[in-house]
């Protein structure tokens, strides 16, 4: 078992973080969306991760540090790049053709489910009481009636919702490893830069290999919603995020999942007209609630 002791944060620095990271990754469903499609999901992950890895690289350099990974850093970066960066930016990109921007974020929603399950074995301070495990069991009833349909009817909006899984199994890796990393090797502004450079490299040549370089064509076309993407829905948030979860823990930091698709769906509804049907609303809430309940639930004292 992995046993860290950290300061406990104030519940406003946990709220600011929280708002700030929430809004901001919200927004990233209705960037992509703006694109309609017309980029591949392999090239919009690769423009997203190297704007954000560019604007972070400005931010650690006005800190006064080197923008270069040291030794004891590459492999957290590496790891981060791939679970929380191009991995999941490449699956949401596809996801999103399929699906409209509140279900799929209801999905992400359950990612604090799944991060409260691990982090119970992993870290002390985040043993789960009852009242963590019945918000574990609703939330999941929730995202069993939100896929559920899905899944059966098959075709891309099956697929599209598998992406969607993927993406939320992916940030609650990410997020558990990134609670875990050492505090001499988890300056938060450098984990969020070099997550953002392996995302954003890696990205880049996997497109370049499998499509080409014609694949970022249209990216011209959409040069508001990318600057938007990469700067306001990826390097604001990720920096924010790296900072609440090396204080506030995974469970806690995971609250984002409560918020998040809270925003992306009023922002669909009002910008891109879209609707929900009753069982996602339904699912949906469920979902919330479950998240409620166990990222709200006091930690349990730790073992000796």
């Amino acid at each position: 078992m992995i046993e860290q002791a950290r300061p406990s944060p104030s519940r406003a620095f946990v709220l600011g973080h929280l708002l700030v990271c929430s809004c901001f990754w919200g927004s990233s469903f209705l960037f992509i969306k703006l694109t309609g499609g017309a980029i591949s999901p392999l090239a919009l992950a690769a423009g997203r991760g190297l704007i954000g890895a560019a604007a972070l690289a400005a931010y650690v350099a006005w800190l006064g540090q080197s923008p270069i990974p040291r030794r004891d850093e590459i492999r957290h970066w590496l790891v981060l790049g791939t679970t929380n960066g191009w991995v999941p930016n490449v699956l949401v990109a596809y996801a999103l053709v399929q699906l409209a921007s509140g279900p799929a974020a209801m999905i992400q929603a359950g990612g604090p489910l799944v991060t409260a399950i691990f982090a119970h074995f992993l870290f002390a301070e985040e043993r789960m009481g009852l009242r963590r495990l019945a918000g574990i069991g609703l939330g999941m009833a929730g995202v069993a009636l939100l896929i559920g349909p899905r899944l059966i009817e098959g075709g891309g909006t099956a697929l599209g919702v598998l992406a969607m899984v993927g993406v939320m199994l992916g940030y609650s890796i990410g997020n558990l490893y990134a609670r875990a990393i050492p505090a001499s090797a988890g300056d938060p502004a450098r984990l969020a830069l070099g997550q953002q450079v392996v995302s954003g490299l890696v990205a880049l040549v996997l497109t370049l290999v499998f499509a080409g370089p014609a694949t970022f064509a249209p990216m011209a076309d959409h040069v508001p919603a990318m600057l938007a993407l990469g700067l306001l829905a990826t390097a604001v948030p990720m920096a924010v995020f790296m900072r609440l979860i090396r204080a506030a823990g995974p469970t806690r930091a995971a609250m984002t999942g409560y918020l998040v698709p809270t925003v992306a769906t009023i922002l669909g509804i009002v910008v891109l007209g879209e609707t929900l049907e009753l069982r996602q609303i339904l699912g949906g809430c469920i979902i919330l609630a479950g998240v409620f309940l166990v990222t709200t639930s006091q930690r349990a004292a730790k073992s000796a």
